[in-house]
């Protein structure tokens, strides 16, 4: 009976420490993840990084510029194509029947221009003879030039049809590797529908979204450093191409361009990077020394504008603690700071409405 109550006694401490473990293990899962910047002067935020994507610096669309139902797919996403290589065709059935009245429609006006020709050839002869009319003869020519003109027209019926029924092929315009596809056969589409994307070319470029306050700060051939998360420890240098004049409506920032100074075989279109840019070298305010933080590590509410500062000993984990500011102007750069940081305080930077003051929390 001792035996079975120690026993007993032995599994259910087991089942506690187990349970008191797993707790432990639970607790320390749930620190929520924080995004935070270091507070500093002018100069330190005009070191400025965006989100980019890698692409082939020759990316083409391919579309078909009539519709139908696909009939060939020949190649798929990832496949290798020669310039000149069907990549999909449509039945083009509509463009098909065209192209064979245009056809019979000029081997019948051929027809009838030999014939007024000969006719002519005769008339002429005889007119020469004194056996036929003056009338006659032109009657002749008229008639020879108005089957001539009907037989040209014919032939330009049937070339523009050619070229109607070419419409319905996608071909491949250089040599490259098909990047996506959309349609399969037995699919109808419509006239313009893309139907691949071919990467033609070794260059690479990465496209990045600029907002407003930052896009004039950029200019064709300014340099940038690139990261990739895919390749780690590697920093690449890249120059900028390609500015938009215009805003993406969908993104609301201006897509800019920047290749790749010495792409390597690793980057592969798709990839996600880091853009870099230096704006010290041209900026006005390099005399300013006001600290700067950014506009989306501030938050507001009955009591004025306040941020979340973090307190962390190991630089991992750490508690944030709300406190309000004096802020003064909003620069290119964020707000300016007049009173409640100093330089060197960890600040977050995403969740603002979520974050509670005293919280425990995981820094990335």
């Amino acid at each position: 009976m001792e035996i079975k109550k120690y026993t007993l006694i032995m599994i259910l401490s087991l089942t506690a420490f187990i349970s008191c473990k797993e707790e432990k293990q639970v607790k320390e899962t749930v620190l929520r993840p924080v995004k935070y910047t270091v507070v500093g002067d002018v100069d330190t935020h005009k070191i400025r990084t965006f989100s980019g994507t890698a692409k082939a610096g020759d990316a083409i669309d391919l579309s078909f510029r009539s519709g139908g139902i696909i009939t060939k797919a020949n190649y798929s996403k990832g496949a290798k194509v020669k310039k000149g290589d069907v990549i999909a065709r449509l039945d083009n059935v509509e463009a098909s029947l065209a192209y064979e009245q245009t056809v019979s429609a000029l081997k019948s006006a051929a027809s009838s221009m030999n014939t007024s020709k000969s006719n002519l050839n005769r008339i002429k002869s005889l007119y020469e003879k004194g056996s036929n009319s003056l009338s006659d003869y032109e009657a002749a020519k008229n008639s020879y030039q108005t089957a001539l003109d009907q037989y040209e027209s014919a032939k330009r019926n049937k070339s523009i049809q050619a070229t109607q029924l070419s419409y319905g092929i996608i071909k491949a315009p250089k040599d490259g590797l098909i990047a996506d596809t959309d349609g399969g056969v037995g699919e109808r589409v419509a006239a313009g529908h893309v139907f691949a994307i071919l990467n033609a070319g070794k260059d690479l470029k990465i496209e990045v979204g600029l907002p407003e306050n930052i896009v004039n700060r950029v200019a064709v051939g300014m340099k940038t450093k690139l990261e990739f998360s895919a390749i780690e420890g590697q920093v690449f240098d890249g120059t900028v191409t390609e500015v938009a004049p215009i805003i993406n409506p969908e993104a609301a920032t201006y897509t800019t361009s920047i290749f790749l100074d010495k792409p390597i075989s690793d980057i592969k279109p798709g990839m996600a990077a880091n853009v870099t840019f230096d704006f010290s070298e041209t900026s006005d305010n390099t005399s300013n020394t006001s600290l700067i933080i950014p506009v989306k590590a501030v938050g507001e509410d009955g009591k004025g504008r306040f941020v979340f500062l973090i307190s962390s000993k190991d630089g991992g984990t750490g508690t944030v603690n709300k406190r309000y500011l004096e802020l003064g102007d909003l620069t290119a750069d964020g707000f300016e700071v007049k009173n409640g940081l100093v330089a060197g305080d960890k600040i977050a930077t995403a969740g603002l409405q979520t974050l509670l003051d005293g919280q425990d929390v995981r820094l990335k």
